[in-house]
């Protein structure tokens, strides 16, 4: 794939997401998500914490440690409008996988270290299975184009094991899905998520 279409594939998983956050009703941020341990408000800021780290990363800082990112992640980057600061990281994001050379070089990551050119695979499922479990927890559709979702499923279905690091990888066992499920509730399925009850 070429930079191009990954980052226009990027920004597509970041619209789409963002739109979902654009529907979240006032009285929804505490409501539970498909990942147990965050409510809307502290998924989305995981998702807006993991942009601005991957960004910042991109352009030259170093990787922190796995406690300082635990204690980076409680830190609240929403503020009084979580949807301009969810836009915001996913343009930073942009902007920085737009840098000459991200794409060749090799970055560090959660995952240990990975060409700019999985980097950017890795985000985009970020945006997609997070913007799933948002969709999820709101009572809206999950409304990401088939072709961008069957793409990062083949992606992470081939490099899913070696970022699975065991029991307390970041993620859960796969779970069922049927073969002709739409592709965004299988990449949830493959990552965790159950999915039986999708619309």
């Amino acid at each position: 794939m070429s930079s191009a279409a990954a980052l226009e594939s990027l920004r597509t998983a970041g619209e789409v997401t963002n739109r979902i956050v654009a529907g979240i009703g006032g009285d929804q941020w505490d409501a539970p998500t498909p990942c147990s341990d965050w409510n809307v408000r502290t998924l989305l800021n995981h998702v807006v914490a993991g942009n601005l780290l991957t960004a910042a990363v991109l352009g030259g800082a170093e990787l922190p440690s796995p406690e300082e990112r635990a204690r980076l992640g409680r830190v609240d980057r929403l503020g009084t409008d979580p949807l301009t600061a969810s836009r915001q990281s996913v343009d930073d994001l942009l902007g920085a996988f737009g840098q000459p050379g991200v794409f060749e070089r090799i970055h560090p990551s959660p995952v240990g270290q990975v060409p700019g050119a999985a980097l950017v695979h890795l985000r985009t499922t970020e945006l997609l299975v997070h913007g799933w479990d948002l969709a999820r927890a709101t009572g809206q559709p999950a409304d990401f184009p088939e072709a961008l979702a069957e793409q990062e499923l083949a992606f992470t279905q081939a490099n899913v094991g070696r970022a699975r690091t065991g029991p307390n990888g970041p993620f859960g066992a796969s779970r069922p899905v049927a073969d002709d499920a739409p592709a965004i509730d299988r990449l949830a399925a493959l990552l965790g998520r159950s999915v039986h009850s999708a619309a």
